[in-house]
């Protein structure tokens, strides 16, 4: 049998395999992450691991779950080390990387995670924590004082179990015992998720009292940045690769395409890593870089990963490789996305299109789109929703960007004894939207109305508007139907009739 990768295994790794670039027992921690998933390790770790082989200093990971998965008997086991694959069609790449120097399991007790976030010699946090994670109200950001995770944490404040209630116990620990700076990083796909992060953490703290929110407002940066890189969740087939291939076991193998992104706010309490040495960019403003990505990469693959499970696809590049649908994304993307941008500093916008629709053709990355569509409710409004209110307010149509909220909807309520449960869907909100389809029946108008009414997730002066309403209650009738592609068809169609009588403007 195969000896599994460990500090031993490194020195006789084969050559194709690279190691990391310094010595792992000279490497002290001076940063946690929150989340460690197939992202972090394909993307942060990795940077991270960069600089340490140019420019070594005290860097080392400690890495937390709160939330299943457990670290102790993968990445634990391993001392952090893992192969990060990079596959690129037919072409793959390993490299073992070294810069999680230690995990922590903090499902059952907040106390394993406080003990490392309130350390002196951590002086960044970053996260990885998924949208749902902040407990926010996804129309307007704020703390949802409703979650049953937050209204558990402010009665029992020294128990928490959720992100805002970690953390700011955490950082009530830190005032009380070194009183050292923090800076707390959202590595998540949230607009202004620095904002974010820092409304939930202070409203909480704010609800504790204490006086800790003034001590956090001194003492605590919350930048926003932009991540951006593929990483599917990991399949055995991705574990059994390693060991055919390179001859060694690895039960904590990650999985992302080559492309890789990384753009930071510069607003730090202290001490920092020099990630922009290794390829990522520390700007003074983060927002266009975001709304480009998010609207045009994560608005795609949302929109292909609803309407791709509607069409019977598994995967993402199984939807694009479609040609129905993947002339409709490009045409959502160009046509009616693309004018609610402001310019991004090195980006030409049609050239980021395309690079991102090959990225998305990828057929080594075999990215699920049930995964995709995972708490898609907490996606929208970012990916879909803001930029149809900005075509609105510029008086321009709505065809294409429509069709996918819809899907959005169609494929939540696969979840509903009434459509059949096709499928499982996970969703905080797929119950409401199930209860809601069993209600209306087959009435496409009532149905949409119904999930319309859902102001944590609707702004209701948009849920008002009655060309959105419109629109969508008309793509959702259709791609209900026994031939859902039908009315991506009939869009694309429409697109090119209002496109005839009303050229879209640019921004």
């Amino acid at each position: 049998m195969n000896e599994t990768l460990s500090p031993a295994l490194l020195e006789r790794l084969p050559a194709a395999v690279q190691a990391p670039a310094y010595d792992r027992t000279a490497l002290a921690p001076g940063m946690a992450h929150l989340g460690v998933g197939a992202f972090h390790r394909c993307h942060q770790a990795e940077y991270t691991d960069d600089l340490l082989s140019i420019q070594f200093d005290r860097w080392g990971v400690i890495g937390i779950n709160i939330r299943p998965p457990s670290l102790a008997d993968t990445l634990g086991r391993q001392s952090g080390l893992y192969t990060r694959l990079i596959r690129d069609n037919s072409h793959i790449e390993a490299r073992v990387i070294g810069s999680i120097i230690r995990v922590v399991d903090s499902q059952a007790s907040a106390a394993p995670a406080l003990d490392v976030l309130s350390a002196p010699d951590i002086d960044l946090v970053t996260m990885t924590v998924t949208e749902k994670g902040y407990c926010h109200i996804p129309s307007s950001g704020e703390l949802d004082l409703d979650h049953p995770d937050i209204v558990h944490d402010l009665a029992n404040p020294q128990t928490p179990r959720s992100v805002p209630g970690i953390l700011a116990k955490a950082l009530e620990l830190r005032r009380a015992t070194h009183a050292r700076p923090l800076t707390l990083l959202s590595c998540d796909n949230i607009p202004t998720n620095g904002v974010i992060l820092a409304n939930v953490v202070r409203t909480f703290a704010e609800r504790r009292g204490n006086d800790i929110a003034q001590w956090i407002e001194a003492n605590a940066a919350f930048p926003s940045a932009m991540v951006d890189r593929i990483a599917p969740a990991v399949m055995q087939d991705d574990l059994d690769s390693v060991e055919q291939r390179f001859g060694y076991r690895d039960a904590a193998v990650a999985v992302g395409e080559p492309f890789r992104q990384w753009v930071i706010e510069q607003r730090f309490a202290g001490r920092m890593p020099r990630w922009d040495l290794v390829g990522a960019s520390f700007v003074d403003d983060v927002m266009p870089f975001e709304h480009l990505k998010m609207r045009v990469l994560n608005g795609a693959q949302t929109t292909l990963a609803t309407l791709g499970v509607l069409a019977g696809f598994e995967h993402t590049s199984d939807a694009i490789a479609d040609p129905l649908l993947a002339a409709f994304i490009r045409r959502m993307l160009v046509e009616e996305t693309l004018p609610t941008l402001t310019p991004v500093p090195g980006m030409e916008p049609l050239a980021y299109v395309e690079q991102s629709l090959g990225r998305l053709r990828n057929t080594a990355i075999r990215h699920r789109n049930h995964q995709i569509a995972t708490d898609g409710s907490q996606k929208i409004v970012q990916r879909l929703l803001n930029p149809i209110r900005d075509r609105l307010s510029q008086g321009a149509s709505i065809d294409l960007l429509s069709v996918p909220v819809a899907g959005w909807m169609a494929y939540l309520t696969q979840a509903s004894a009434r459509f059949g449960k096709r499928w499982p869907v996970s969703d905080p909100y797929a119950g409401q939207v199930a209860a809601i389809a069993d209600t209306t029946g087959d009435d496409a108008q009532a149905l949409a109305s119904g999930i319309l009414a859902i102001d944590t997730i609707f702004d209701p002066s948009l849920a008002a508007n009655e060309t959105f309403r419109r629109a969508v209650t008309s793509a959702l009738g259709g791609l209900l139907s026994d031939n859902p592609m039908a009315t991506v068809r009939r869009n694309l169609k429409q697109a090119d009739t209002t496109r005839l009588k009303r050229p879209a403007r640019s921004a």
